[in-house]
């Protein structure tokens, strides 16, 4: 496919999503710069160089479009005091240090395109949310309305800027699915909580579509999800995972497992994994976004 990019900076092209976008656009003939912060260490494929942050007003003057997926991730640690802040500072320091690179710019990016995430939603029992839904209240939803405010403020530069409202991503190399997968395949899998909280997930290589067309299409404005069609609730998913992995399910009581995930990860297994929406994309599909996987089934059967 024709992008009509030329050159694109990548910030978090570390990260498996990054990986991934990194690859995909060098296929499709686009020159490529990632912002690191330790750029001597990165192996980039050819067509693509790495970069330290201090270079970010030299790389952004006149770059086609900044893809920003830089910010520490939020499932890697329990979440103490210290590690909340990072990861709230992680997201709106890169943010901000971009839009400080394209203040600086003569001839600024045509297209912010920033990361944002699904956390930013309340949970509605099981009521579809799409961009149109208000945020919800604690942590991840402040992180995100804070991390969306930080990238909006490129807009009076005159760049246009789209949120993508990341949701769980599936992919074959890492991220949640290995980790879902895994107690699947030794005969442990079960539902969590209730499971009737909501699971809104996208294929790896429909996100990087999605951010592709969000940095070439100038409609591309504002808020995304970034999740497929049909998101599910925790059990149909778990039961999906054990078809496709010819497992059984556990019938292990809810209240059992929600016990486990607070005493594992505190505050994390409400915010996670214990509550969730079901987050639908309206307005990309509204604008002729096509998905590859837009079922759970045909997700898994691809990456299983």
């Amino acid at each position: 496919m024709e992008t009509g990019l030329n050159r694109v900076v990548v910030a978090g092209g570390t990260g498996l999503v990054g990986r991934h976008l990194v690859r995909a656009l060098l296929n499709q003939g686009v020159r490529v710069q990632v912002i690191t912060r330790n750029p001597s260490r990165l192996h980039t494929p050819a067509g693509a160089s790495a970069h330290g942050w201090e270079e970010a007003p030299s790389l952004l003057e006149g770059a086609d479009a900044v893809i920003n997926l830089a910010g520490e991730g939020i499932a890697d640690h329990r979440w103490t005091t210290s590690r909340k802040a990072t990861i709230r500072n992680s997201r709106i320091q890169a943010t901000s240090r971009l839009v400080a690179a394209m203040k600086a710019c003569d001839n600024a990016p045509t297209v912010l395109v920033n990361a944002s995430a699904i956390g930013y939603y309340l949970a509605k029992n099981g009521t579809p949310v799409d961009e149109t839904s208000p945020p919800g209240v604690g942590f991840l939803p402040e992180v995100c309305q804070a991390w969306e405010a930080e990238a909006l403020t490129a807009e009076p530069l005159g760049v246009r800027v789209a949120l993508i409202r990341i949701g769980v991503v599936l992919a074959r190399e890492g991220g949640a699915l290995p980790k879902m997968a895994l107690p699947v395949r030794w005969f442990q899998g079960c539902k969590l909580g209730s499971g009737h909280q909501g699971l809104s997930w996208i294929h790896v290589n429909d996100l990087v579509a999605m951010l592709i067309e969000a940095a070439r299409n100038p409609t591309w404005t504002g808020a995304f999800n970034g999740t497929a069609p049909q998101p599910l609730s925790n059990e149909a998913f778990t039961r999906l995972l054990g078809q496709r992995l010819r497992r059984p399910l556990l019938p292990v009581p809810g209240f059992l497992t929600t016990l486990a995930m607070k005493l594992l990860l505190g505050e994390m297994a409400d915010a996670l994994l214990l509550q969730g929406a079901y987050v639908v994309p309206a307005r990309s599909l509204a604008l002729g976004f096509r998905f590859r996987f837009p079922t759970a089934k045909a997700a898994l059967k691809d990456l299983l």
